[in-house]
C-alpha cells in the first residue's frame, strides 16, 4: 500500500478536539466490528488496488459499483441537480472543459475561493464549476468584481451538477477534484484525467493512487501561506491538457475497471461467490 505523510492523516485536518476524539472512536469501533465479520464488501477492484487487497483475504471487492450504470438517473443527492449544465455541454468542444467540483464537505477561505477563480480564469478554457451552499466560510459567495462578466459564456457556475452524466460527455478534458473515492471511481470509470485538490482523510491516499500509482493525474501544491495559488493552477492544468499521456493511461485503466464487472470479470466472480457463500450459510 502506498506510504502516507504524517500531516495527510485522517485526523490531522480538523482542529475541534472533539472532532479528532470522535475519529478514532470511529476506528476503535470499526476495529472491534471487525473481529465479528467474515467478508468486507468493497466498492473497490482488484485492478486499481492489487497490493492492497492481496494483503487482506477478508477485503471483496465489488465494483465500481457505478461502472455499469453510469448514465442512469442517479438518486440520493444533497441538492438539487442543475441539468441545464448539460446544455451548456452540448454546446462545447469535445475535451476541452475543466469540470471542477469538491463534493459535499470540503470548505474554502475566501483567499482561497478568490485564487481558484482567478487560476481557472488565467486558463482561458472553459469550465464547469459547482460552487455549493457552504462552501466557503462564509455566509455568502461573492465573486470578484467584474469575475463573471469577464469569464462570460466560456465558464459555467452552477450549485450541483449530475456528476455521472458530467463526466461521461465529450465535451469534458479533465476533473480537478478533492478526490472523494466516489468521485475518484466515479473519473475513473469515464477515463478522465485528474487535477487533485484532496481535503481530509482518505482523499489524500486516493490522490497518492491517481498520481503516484496510476499516474492518470497531478497534484497541485501549496505555497508558503498554504494557498494553491491561481499561477500554479494555471500551471498544472496546462500541463495536464497538454500531456497526451494522462489521457491514455485514464482510458486504459477504464477499460480495466469496467471489464471487471462484467461477466467472468474478477468483481463480477467475487459477487457470484458471495451470493452463494451466503446461500450455503
Amino acid at each position: 500500500m502506498p506510504p502516507i505523510k504524517s500531516e495527510n492523516l485522517g485526523w490531522v485536518c480538523f482542529e475541534d478536539v472533539a472532532l479528532i476524539e470522535a475519529s478514532f472512536l470511529v476506528v476503535k469501533e470499526a476495529e472491534e466490528a471487525s473481529r465479528l465479520t467474515d467478508w468486507f464488501i468493497c466498492n473497490s477492484t482488484t485492478e486499481l488496488e492489487a497490493a492492497a487487497f492481496s494483503l487482506y483475504s477478508q477485503l471483496l471487492p465489488i465494483g465500481p459499483l457505478l461502472a455499469s450504470n453510469r448514465l442512469a438517473e442517479q438518486a440520493g443527492h444533497f441538492w438539487q441537480e442543475d441539468q441545464t449544465c448539460l446544455t451548456w455541454l452540448d454546446q462545447q468542444q469535445p475535451c476541452s472543459v475543466i469540470y471542477i467540483a469538491f463534493g459535499s464537505f470540503t470548505i474554502f477561505n475566501k483567499t482561497q475561493f478568490d485564487e481558484l477563480a482567478l487560476g481557472l480564469e488565467l486558463s482561458h478554457k472553459p469550465f464547469l464549476w459547482v460552487v455549493r451552499p457552504g462552501m466557503t466560510k462564509e455566509t455568502t459567495t461573492d465573486y470578484l468584481d467584474g469575475y463573471m462578466e469577464r469569464v462570460g459564456s466560456h465558464g459555467r457556475i452552477v450549485s450541483w451538477a449530475p456528476q455521472q452524466k458530467v463526466l461521461s460527455h465529450p465535451s469534458v478534458a479533465c476533473f480537478m477534484s478533492h478526490c472523494g473515492w466516489n468521485s475518484t471511481l466515479e473519473g475513473v470509470t469515464n477515463g478522465v484525467p485528474f487535477l487533485c485538490w484532496p481535503y481530509f482523510a482518505d482523499q489524500f491516499h486516493n490522490e497518492t493512487y491517481i498520481c503516484d500509482i496510476w499516474k492518470t493525474g497531478l497534484r497541485m501544491e501549496k505555497d508558503d501561506a498554504g494557498i494553491i495559488n491561481r499561477g500554479e493552477i494555471k500551471s498544472k492544468l496546462e500541463e495536464l491538457l497538454s500531456d497526451e499521456t494522462y489521457k491514455v493511461k485514464a482510458l486504459d485503466i477504464k477499460i480495466k475497471v469496467t471489464s471487471s464487472i462484467r461477466e467472468g470479470g474478477c468483481s463480477n466472480r467475487n459477487l457470484n461467490s458471495f451470493v452463494e457463500w451466503i446461500k450455503e450459510r
